[in-house]
């Protein structure tokens, strides 16, 4: 039986990547999902799980190395899905700190205590182990509007906080991997969406604040362009590379499904206005006239697109969702997680919200 430690696995992707994993291997697996359970991470997206002999989530901070240290002492780790993070490019220009704390400092920690419980004494690492860094797009910077793709090979060009301290933390992998032959693999990925996102991205913020009848926010002049990625798809990817990835290599791993912000947007109003009864009420709210540009965000990238033909030549990955039928998929399922939603939009992230976007 293998053994995954899973870092932010209450989170959006780590959350969906667990669900996957124990759909497809059942009990052929133990996964140990570290997570420090801030705004973003949410026990309730692995109620399901919990119960399982094989899951067992301890709650840390990456940047305890004591904390991490010990689960490596009393756990024999197999592989190590590295998805904790501050994730949100907003919450990054006005914190950055933060960002540079938790997403170079905790994965330094990451990467120490997994090269120290894996060190052979005569040199080298035990053999079957592999540290999977899961990182994004956004430290490539931006592409022309009128092509191009994001390579493994494209130079690295971050322009918001969020996207340089994962950059950072991309060089510090390769660092290890160079440095030490540490076992690892690095994935970029392009913008997810799916169950489970918190509302601050664009996708279920769209949902939530359409069904609600508020306003929706969109950046400068809606056509920032980004290539979507249902997060299913993501977490076959990530599961594929850990079993059939070559050492020490990248892989970017992309949606095929371009689109402009705007465009998303009026694909989640006519969605939502199919896919709602005549009765519910809610049909009414959900109109184009809701639309509201806002100041464009600071050092806003205008398009990202990922190009996964080495993921598809050396792995066999490639993307199996359509964004029309993702989007459908997504929808129905915060549908059926009303109380899920409204849990999470309590609190603090009110507060979170009538700053950036009320205000502008």
């Amino acid at each position: 039986m293998k053994t995954y430690l899973v870092t932010g696995g209450a989170g959006f992707i780590g959350s969906n990547f667990i669900h996957y994993m124990f759909e497809k291997y059942d009990k052929d697996i133990r996964i140990i999902n570290v997570d420090a359970l801030t705004y973003a991470g949410n026990l309730e997206n692995l109620k399901e799980v919990s119960s399982r002999d094989n899951y067992t989530f301890v709650k840390a901070d990456i940047c305890d190395k004591d904390a991490i240290s010990k689960i490596f002492e009393e756990n024999d780790i197999d592989h190590v899905v590295h998805f904790a993070a501050e994730s949100h490019v907003d919450r990054s220009i006005r914190n950055p700190e933060v960002f540079v704390q938790t997403n170079v400092l905790g994965t330094a920690v990451m990467l120490n205590c997994a090269k120290a419980s894996w060190e052979l004494e005569g040199g080298g690492f035990k053999e079957g182990k592999k540290f999977l860094h899961v990182s994004t797009d956004e430290v490539y910077g931006s592409l022309p509007e009128d092509g191009g793709y994001f390579y493994e090979t494209s130079p690295y060009e971050p322009h918001s906080p969020y996207s340089a301290s994962k950059a950072s933390s991309d060089m510090l992998v390769k660092a290890y991997m160079d440095t030490y032959k540490f076992p690892a693999n690095i994935t970029n990925c392009s913008n997810n969406y799916g169950p489970y996102q918190f509302p601050e991205k664009l996708i279920p913020l769209i949902i939530n604040n359409a069904l609600n009848g508020k306003k929706l926010p969109v950046y400068g002049d809606g056509k920032n362009v980004r290539d979507w990625l249902y997060v299913r798809d993501h977490a076959k990817a990530i599961d594929m590379v850990i079993q059939k990835g070559r050492l020490f290599e990248t892989y970017n791993v992309g949606g095929h499904n371009e689109k402009q912000n705007i465009e998303i947007v009026n694909i989640i109003l006519e969605t939502l206005q199919e896919m709602l009864p005549d009765s519910d009420p809610r049909k009414a709210n959900v109109t184009k006239d809701l639309i509201t540009y806002v100041e464009d965000r600071k050092g806003h990238d205008r398009r990202y697109a990922i190009a996964p033909d080495k993921i598809k030549a050396e792995v066999g990955w490639e993307p199996e969702t359509m964004f029309k039928e993702g989007i459908r998929l997504t929808i129905k399922w915060y549908f059926e997680h009303e109380d899920w939603m409204k849990n999470v939009t309590s609190g603090d992230y009110q507060n979170y919200y009538r700053t950036m976007y009320e205000a502008s």
